[in-house]
């Protein structure tokens, strides 16, 4: 039997959110089954939850936001992304400000941070959402698509106009069956460009970027003294973005999704037309002896990875 997972005990970390620039302490901690991924408000009077799920995103300018009951949190995307990669069904995660903080830029910081406490199973059955039929979303050129495929898979299709971006294609596709998250997506960073600065900082956003938390390009080279982790970063962190997006879902997937220029806002788009049309999925649960997926859940193990971001 699959089971569910949620940490062995609490963990605690504190960082700069990228857009509001202000300094947050993160709790996440261990929840009881069939809890799911609850944010809490620890600074707000009594410390509001608001359940990571599509219904509740409001915002996807440049990341991810959610709110509930008047409260809100931002730039969850990468955090999710973790949970998912690692098969954490359920946690609480408290966050004193309005952002979580933004780390390096990927989810590696995350990943490490869970690990570094362990995972453990629970008593009941991990639920998966499977697609049964193909499910499409379109806003002028940009689509998002879901189609059975008995596994996960996500393939991101993308054109960025820039001398960075041309030795990486402009498609990726990850099969969680033989591609490790951790190992291979977990550590693409997010990225922007100088010229964008001045107006993202002007709406209020960015407020707490550099050359720590992304990637950074001018009009010519990425500025980064240490370059690129991968040679195609860009288009692996569309990929992470998307693990994570889709995760809010409530449920992991067992499905193929393709995003073609899409962002969080076409991500999120995407999950809330499958929740509703009740016909394009189903829950699955799987019991001992049961054939599996080939999916992508990391190893049940108290890991002790070499932090290299």
């Amino acid at each position: 039997m699959l089971k569910q997972r949620t940490l062995k005990t609490a963990v605690q970390t504190t960082g700069i959110g990228l857009h509001s620039g202000v300094k947050v302490v993160l709790n996440i901690r261990p929840a009881p089954v069939d809890t799911g991924i609850v944010f809490l408000r620890s600074d707000l009077p009594g410390a509001p939850a608001i359940p990571a799920i599509a219904e509740n995103v409001t915002d996807t300018r440049l990341s991810t936001l959610i709110e509930c009951h008047g409260a809100r949190i931002s730039t969850i995307e990468h955090l999710m992304s973790a949970f998912s990669g690692l098969g954490v069904d359920n946690a609480y995660v408290d966050v004193s400000g309005p952002e979580l903080p933004i780390m390096d830029g990927s989810s590696g910081p995350f990943v490490y941070l869970i690990q570094s406490v362990g995972l453990v199973e629970q008593l009941t059955a991990k639920r998966y959402i499977k697609i049964l039929k193909p499910l499409e979303v379109r806003e002028g050129e940009k689509t998002a698509r879901f189609e059975p495929y008995n596994g996960f898979r996500i393939t991101y299709e993308g054109q960025f106009n820039h001398p960075a971006f041309d030795k990486t294609g402009s498609s990726v596709t990850v099969d969680f069956a033989d591609t490790s998250y951790v190992r291979e997506v977990s550590r693409a960073r997010t990225f922007g460009f100088t010229q964008d600065v001045e107006m993202l900082r002007s709406q209020g956003l960015a407020l707490g970027g550099s050359l720590d938390n992304a990637i950074v390009m001018d009009e010519f080279r990425v500025l980064n003294v240490d370059g690129l982790r991968f040679a195609d970063e860009f288009l692996r962190h569309k990929i992470l973005d998307a693990v994570g997006d889709l995760y809010l879902l409530g449920h992991p997937v067992i499905g193929a999704f393709t995003g073609h220029k899409s962002g969080h806002a076409l991500n999120n788009r995407a999950a809330r037309a499958l929740l509703s049309d009740t016909s394009s999925w189903s829950f699955i649960s799987f019991q001992p002896g049961d054939p599996l997926p080939s999916t992508f859940i990391e190893p049940l193990t108290q890991a002790q990875p070499q932090p290299s971001f």
